[in-house]
């Protein structure tokens, strides 16, 4: 569907290695930054298109200001006339004109999905927030050094509770040191094999310190990761795996539980059919 006022960059623009790491970066700055570049558009051609003020694109172009709800990535890609392979870097489905004949599976389309953060660390102050007063905490990860390993890791300070106050279990699903899929992986982000095992036996073993101060359990599963996920009562913050980048780099949707929603119902049964799978550690 062609969009009134759309700004058509050129094919080979799309396809630039620094627009594609923008895109992939969920960097709207740096994405109106290169259509000024390789369009000739001004601030005020882009805010037209994509259905935003000026003043906003100027806030967003000088990291000001940030975006994270769908529905603006979904006008943005509208307004510039993005290509499929452009939208699915951005988290996206395809064009309206094939999900309207159910072609293409759209995230979007959910209403369980409340936000997307451009990464994990933009949405790391909600996730240690929900961390610190939830009662049930599942974590799918590879390592688990900068979720949970560390002292300094996103979920460390969230887990030890005052004696006497509201328990917390914590079920950790941490990547088997001893299997193929983790040479498989090692491989995939360009990291040694022993390096990778040696992180997850780490996690491990700092995660075994904790077993005093709330109810964990760790377990080793042993088939290539593809979802990272992040499970406080009834929320999850879940991400993704691919060849060349890590989880914590992938958007980060909140996903909510609904009465008929099928996404954290699904997200929740692939969990726990993992651990059934998996081999309990601590």
């Amino acid at each position: 569907m062609a969009v009134a006022g759309a700004i058509e960059l050129p094919d080979w623009a799309w396809e630039r290695a620094d627009v594609r790491q923008a895109l992939r970066g969920r960097d709207i700055g740096a994405v109106f930054r290169y259509v000024q570049r390789y369009s000739g558009a001004s601030q005020g051609r882009i805010a037209s298109a994509v259905g935003m003020a000026q003043g906003r694109v100027n806030e967003i172009i000088n990291g000001r200001r940030e975006v994270s709800r769908l529905d603006v990535y979904e006008r943005i890609a509208d307004g510039l006339r993005m290509p499929d392979d452009a939208r699915h870097l951005l988290g996206l489905a395809a064009g309206r004109e094939k999900r309207s004949s159910g072609a293409a599976f759209d995230l979007t389309a959910f209403p369980e999905v409340v936000r997307v953060y451009a990464a994990q660390n933009s949405a790391a102050e909600e996730i240690q927030q929900q961390a610190r007063v939830a009662q049930e905490l599942d974590v799918l990860a590879v390592r688990g050094l900068g979720l949970i390993g560390l002292n300094d890791s996103l979920l460390r300070a969230c887990l030890p509770r005052e004696l006497g106050g509201t328990g917390l279990r914590v079920r950790i699903l941490l990547l088997d040191p001893d299997s193929d899929a983790l040479a498989q992986r090692a491989a995939e982000i360009g990291e040694s094999a022993e390096s990778l095992a040696g992180g997850v036996r780490l996690a491990e073993a700092r995660l075994r310190a904790l077993a005093d101060t709330c109810d964990i359990q760790v377990y080793r599963y042993g088939t290539l990761p593809t979802w990272r996920l992040i499970r406080t009562d009834s929320t999850m913050f879940v991400g993704a795996f691919d060849r060349g980048w890590e989880g914590h780099e992938s958007a980060t949707y909140k996903v909510i539980a609904t009465p008929h929603g099928p996404l954290f119902r699904g997200f929740r049964r692939m969990f726990e059919a993992v651990v059934e799978g998996a081999h309990r550690t601590v």
